[in-house]
């Protein structure tokens, strides 16, 4: 169905008109409150995005699809969970429906992380789900992730869609690609000269630890488990006690990380000398953690051997560096061939399919392409968005990457549009004829 007015309401970079208008359909308002994104906006598409929604009501027009990818954070496992009470985002939902209650669009297309499904229980999505039909919508909820139509970035996304006149005719896009059918290397450019490169001490971290892939026994597969560094030599208790729970002034017989011996230290001391994730003041810790713990002290006891001269090289490294997260299963124990990220939980390297999801919260984590010593710039991470044609990007890299990790892509936007604005019956004809009806009596 083409020629259709939509409404893009927290439009960021533009995901959803970039989709839209790619489908024949016409923006007929935007609201954006970065005035720095509202600027993109209007550069890109021409038209200038109003501020902040509830101060801009009455300046919606009438429009056949109203598309929204209202702020993640009130929902995000990375944010509070604060959800609707979040003090400063939890109330646009209600704006949305009200802008649904007066306009009657007869599309709905709503993005979110997918921990909106799970938020609160799954009562958040009650409570959306329920509003929506009070609104006389039919509505339904997928999760979609760009690798599954040929994008390269694992990025899993809550998608509701709703039509007034029902949803017999909908089904969610099947998938075009599996993840072993996509490549990062499609979205790469070659040795670009804006890229940042990657500095000394990163590549010192990827050289040592390669130093240990290299040395261990082939015939030994890598840990799916992360490693842990620290817990090599490390005898503290972990199992029924922890440091805090026994006193840090009562395990001086133990050694701390690396094997550090904690005899005659001070309990400041000793804090100093233990992994931070064993200071907690709990008097047990969580099953996960004691199976890491354990995991990577028999792993060390059966590598001793390599393991034992490889230590001293990874002593003075930053504690979130002296982990590795290997999770390429069976591809080529070569770190210059993955895809790395530098993260607070360790250094992660994943097989080169998919790039990990952008994240909005940090620059640190934009995803490392080592066989050229550099990181991805911000048009490639664009591309992971099905942005990369877009004229005018954030001039900084933080502003960039910043609104990409708060994109919807283009891509799996266009897939499931393509199939919710199929022709319709006439049912729906004359739900969109009434719908125009009750805009222009308005």
């Amino acid at each position: 169905m083409a020629g259709l007015r939509f409404v893009d309401l927290f439009a960021g970079l533009g995901g959803f008109h970039q989709a839209l208008e790619g489908l024949g359909h016409t923006c007929v308002f935007a609201s954006e409150l970065d005035l720095a994104l509202a600027d993109l906006y209007e550069k890109n598409f021409g038209i200038r995005p109003h501020g902040d929604i509830r101060e801009a009501l009455t300046e919606v027009p009438p429009h056949d699809i109203l598309c929204a990818g209202f702020p993640c954070q009130p929902f995000s496992k990375a944010g509070d969970q604060l959800g609707f009470d979040c003090p400063q985002w939890g109330d646009l939902f209600g704006y949305v429906l009200e802008i649904l209650d007066t306009h009657k669009p007869a599309y709905l297309l709503i993005e979110n992380v997918p921990n909106l499904i799970r938020h609160d229980g799954g009562k958040t999505w009650d409570k959306i789900k329920n509003r929506l039909e009070s609104l006389e919508y039919h509505v339904d909820l997928g999760k979609l992730s760009p690798y599954m139509f040929g994008v390269p970035q694992m990025r899993e996304r809550a998608i509701i869609v709703g039509a007034r006149a029902g949803l017999s005719h909908f089904a969610w896009p099947a998938p075009t690609h599996t993840l072993d059918q996509v490549s990062i290397r499609s979205v790469l450019d070659e040795n670009p000269a804006e890229a940042r490169k990657l500095g000394p001490k990163f590549i010192e971290y990827l050289e040592t630890w390669q130093t240990l892939l290299d040395a261990l026994p082939r015939d030994a597969e890598l840990p799916s488990f992360p490693i842990w560094a620290m817990e090599f030599g490390a005898t503290y208790p972990y199992r029924d006690q922890t440091p805090y729970g026994i006193g840090f002034d009562d395990i001086s017989s133990f050694k701390g990380a690396l094997g550090r011996s904690l005899k005659c230290l001070s309990a400041d001391e000793v804090k100093k000398a233990l992994p931070v994730y064993a200071l907690d003041e709990v008097e047990s810790f969580p099953e996960w953690k004691q199976n890491f713990i354990r995991q990577n002290r028999e792993f060390y006891k059966r590598h001793k051997a390599v393991i034992d001269p490889w230590l001293p090289k990874i002593m003075d490294f930053a504690p979130s560096f002296q982990k590795l997260e290997w999770n390429w299963k069976g591809g080529p124990r070569d770190l210059w061939q993955a895809v790395i990220q530098f993260r607070a939980s360790g250094i992660r390297a994943k097989r080169p399919t998919a790039a990990p999801s952008l994240v909005a919260l940090t620059t640190s984590q934009v995803p490392v392409i080592p066989w050229e010593r550099r990181y991805m710039t911000m048009r490639e991470c664009a591309r992971l968005q099905s942005m990369g044609e877009l004229t005018y990007l954030p001039d900084s890299q933080t502003a960039a990457h910043k609104a990409l990790g708060n994109a919807v892509n283009v891509t799996v936007i266009v897939a499931v549009a393509t199939a919710l604005l199929t022709p319709p019956s006439d049912t729906t004809r004359r739900d969109i004829a009434a719908s125009a009806e009750n805009n222009l009596a308005a």
